[in-house]
Order: C-alpha cells, then sequence, then structure tokens
C-alpha cells in the first residue's frame, strides 16, 4: 500500500481509526500472516520509513509507555465508542492483542477491577503500535518502501 488512509480502518480499535504501523517486524510478520491465513491469499508486508522526529515536533502525540492505568483507561474508552483518541494526530503504545484482550474485556465487563487487571497486565511485554490519525502526517513523515513477500521460513514454518 503505497498511499495507506487514516480512516480507512475500523472502528473503536485501541487507538481508533487511524493507519497502523509497528517498529517491530516479528508482530508485523504476526498480522500480516493472521490477515492472510484461512483466505488462500500470501502474506505481505509493506515496509515504511517513519520521520518520528517530525511527528513528535509538529503533530500532536500521545504515548503509552507500559501496560498501565491510563492506557487501560484509553483503550477501554475507544472499545467504548468515546474517541478518545479525536485530539491526536498520532498515538504510540501497547497492543490489545490476543495475550492481553481477555483483561481487558473483563475489566470492560465490570468483572474485574482496574487494580486486578493492571496486575495481570503488568505480567506482559508490551508489543508497539503506532496509530497514524492524521493524512497530512502520512503524507508528510511516513516514506513507502518496499511490500515484501514472507516466505514460510519467516512465518516460522518449515517448508516442505
Amino acid at each position: 500500500m503505497r498511499r495507506p488512509l487514516c480512516n480507512a480502518g475500523r472502528p473503536n480499535l485501541d487507538f481508533g481509526r487511524g493507519f497502523y504501523v509497528t517498529d517491530l517486524r516479528e508482530q508485523a510478520v504476526s498480522w500480516a500472516e493472521r490477515q492472510s491465513a484461512g483466505r488462500g491469499l500470501e502474506s505481505l508486508l509493506n515496509v515504511y520509513e517513519l520521520d518520528i522526529d517530525r511527528v513528535r515536533v509538529t503533530y500532536r502525540c500521545l504515548r503509552f509507555e507500559a501496560y498501565d492505568e491510563a492506557w487501560l483507561n484509553f483503550i477501554a474508552n475507544s472499545r467504548k465508542g468515546l474517541q478518545p483518541w479525536q485530539n491526536y494526530d498520532f498515538i504510540e503504545g501497547g497492543v490489545a492483542d490476543d495475550r492481553v484482550v481477555d483483561t481487558v474485556n473483563l475489566y470492560l465487563l465490570g468483572m474485574m477491577t482496574a487494580d486486578v487487571a493492571l496486575e495481570r497486565l503488568a505480567q506482559h511485554l508490551p508489543n508497539n503500535q503506532m496509530c497514524l490519525l492524521s493524512q497530512p502526517l502520512i503524507g508528510e513523515c511516513l516514506r513507502y518502501i518496499d511490500t515484501e513477500l514472507l516466505t514460510d521460513m519467516e512465518h516460522g514454518k518449515e517448508g516442505v
């Protein structure tokens, strides 16, 4: 995807309706594999360069350093449809993936207190996601590099 759009994603995701990227290759490969699994599609990885210094100086940014109370409340509010991301152009932090989503959901349902949820979340090292919520930011700070066809070896599978 040479020219990504910031508003093409689903609403109520972790950090809002934006274009999501990561600086962790293993995480990106895993996501690409999940998207193509069961569809008979090849796994592709789009590679970009993000001018993070320009992003941080020019745009409204929010960064979560850990799975903490601020992160938990932000994710909960996003999933409730409250759109806490509307005042930002760029948000970075941990992913509410399969490892942590059960905890987040139990917290959302009121079946777990914030203290218990945070205790559970502290056991996980966060992955990293960056949500680009502004089309001007994408146009000015994100540069397409390449699209890679992922092989079975990159997926952690042995060839036949």
